[in-house]
């Protein structure tokens, strides 16, 4: 085990134009898309941070603050907000763009669990995370208050 890394180690950008293939009828982007995109952008960030594959554990709620159109683009950024042993919360801000005149919305914000799973599918520790800014001890401390919101809910599941 190294001795940990920082939310910028693993940070993640993706970039996706939003084509018709991906909208529903009014020609906005599909939830389940933008959906995938998130798990997408978590999956590598936790991956790079873990060093291993890491698997969804869990999503919570998403709102759609605006909506996405055809033709605009979707830029997500995910970073690693907090670390246990084997888990991993990774949040997610989306942004859209419009080419034509360079508004730029944030649309949601998702905040998602991974484990870190060895070649075998078990779960393996993963490195501590170095947090070296305010913003970051900010979001560490607002993760761990949402990991035990997550848990007190598990309980009563």
């Amino acid at each position: 085990m190294d001795n940990g890394r920082t939310p910028t180690f693993s940070r993640t950008e993706m970039t996706e134009l939003v084509l018709p293939g991906d909208s529903n009828q009014l020609g906005n982007i599909l939830g389940g898309r933008l959906m995938h995109w998130i798990d997408l952008a978590a999956a590598i960030t936790a991956a790079r941070h873990a060093g291993h594959v890491a698997v969804t554990a869990s999503m919570d709620s998403l709102e759609f603050l605006h909506p996405v159109k055809v033709g605009q683009v979707v830029r997500l950024i995910a970073q690693v907000n907090w670390v246990g042993r084997t888990s991993m919360e990774i949040g997610v801000d989306v942004y859209r763009e419009d080419l034509h005149d360079h508004d730029v919305k944030k649309t949601s914000t998702a905040y998602l669990t991974f484990v870190a799973l060895d070649d075998t599918g078990k779960p393996v520790q993963v490195p501590p995370l170095i947090a070296e800014t305010p913003e970051e001890m900010d979001r560490f401390h607002q993760a761990e208050r949402r990991r035990q919101a997550r848990l007190k809910h598990r309980q009563h599941v």
